[in-house]
């Protein structure tokens, strides 16, 4: 069983007097900031002056500098950007000022991962990955408690690396709740398996499927959105809060036995051998490669598979049907 950390194992003193800088104050941005900022560390937020950011980060009442300014200095400097422009925002504005001996931090291992960001030799590089988006890190944490949270060690020029992410994590409340090792490579190649394989990419493709199987058969595109999605979230609520045998003792039986049944005639073996090869373009760097050309032309196809998804039937009648559970 993998050690998970709590309150006891780790020790925020480390943290005391350091200058802590958070690059990005988009969702886990702001979440990360807030609550390390609360728990009684010095925050300075680096945004662009005439982005949102900074008058978002100016209006939640915490310090705010350029990138280049907020990173001079820092002890800590908490890389939370979108993949997609860390390197460049690393290059340009980070490298140049970044502190002998200070601490990299990162919430995903990809640019780590695929070496699209190199650190200098004489620098902490640590991970802090809570596995939540950031409004429930931030909700979560004002609550009194917080989400679970991975952390990992890439380099440990100080001897305090570890004891660093886990002051971080205890930051952001992840010890109440628990925290797990892994390292940089692991989280990030089995985080992009689960988006694409199954929390985001497959589970769309299971949803829109089964809406169109009922729609060509002639069914009303409103049942067909009830019984292949709205009722979803039931399903996994189910699942989180005990496990697969807490779902299937929840549902009848007859969902039951049918979905113990017939799941295996949606997921077979074509379908496992597709998971199979998402893996190894990940593991292989294929992905991230055609990821990074993505970038070269300013996300062109992912903005047109963008717009082909929300012109779909499905998206069409899930909008109005989401308009009679609103309250006025």
């Amino acid at each position: 069983m993998t050690k998970i950390y709590h309150d006891s194992d780790a020790d925020l003193g480390i943290l005391r007097g350091k200058k802590i800088a958070v690059i990005g104050y988009g969702n886990q941005g702001r979440a990360q900031a807030l609550c390390l900022h609360d728990s009684g560390m010095q925050v300075t937020v680096g945004a662009r002056k005439d982005g949102e950011s900074w008058g978002q980060a100016q209006a939640d009442g915490l310090k705010v500098a350029e990138i280049p300014a907020a990173v001079k200095g820092a002890d800590v400097v908490m890389i939370l950007l979108p993949d997609e422009v860390q390197p460049r925002v690393y290059k340009e504005h980070i490298a140049p000022n970044l502190k002998d001996g200070a601490a990299l931090e990162f919430a995903h291992g990809f640019a780590i991962t695929f070496e699209l960001i190199t650190p200098p030799k004489n620098c902490d590089v640590i991970m802090v990955a809570p596995k939540s988006p950031g409004r429930m890190v931030r909700q979560t944490y004002v609550e009194g408690f917080g989400v679970p949270s991975l952390i990992a060690v890439k380099q440990d020029a100080s001897g305090n690396a570890k004891k660093i992410a886990l002051a971080l994590a205890k930051g952001l409340g992840s010890t109440k709740a628990g925290v797990l090792e892994t390292d940089f490579r692991e989280e990030a190649t089995s985080d992009l398996f689960g988006e694409q394989a199954v929390l985001c990419g497959g589970v769309t493709a299971l949803i829109e499927a089964g809406f169109d199987t009922l729609i060509k058969a002639g069914y009303k595109a409103e049942i067909a959105y009830f019984e292949v999605l709205h009722e979803l979230k039931l399903i996994v609520d189910l699942i989180q809060a005990g496990g697969m045998m807490h779902m299937w003792d929840s549902v009848s039986n007859t969902a039951e036995y049918g979905g113990l049944t017939r799941r295996d005639k949606v997921i077979n073996a074509e379908s496992r051998k597709a998971m199979k090869q998402i893996l190894e373009d990940i593991n292989s760097g294929k992905f991230a490669e055609e990821w990074t050309k993505e970038w070269t032309v300013d996300l062109k196809h992912m903005k047109a598979l963008e717009k082909e998804e929300s012109e779909k039937q499905i998206e069409q009648v899930g909008r109005e049907i989401r308009k009679l559970f609103e309250r006025s």
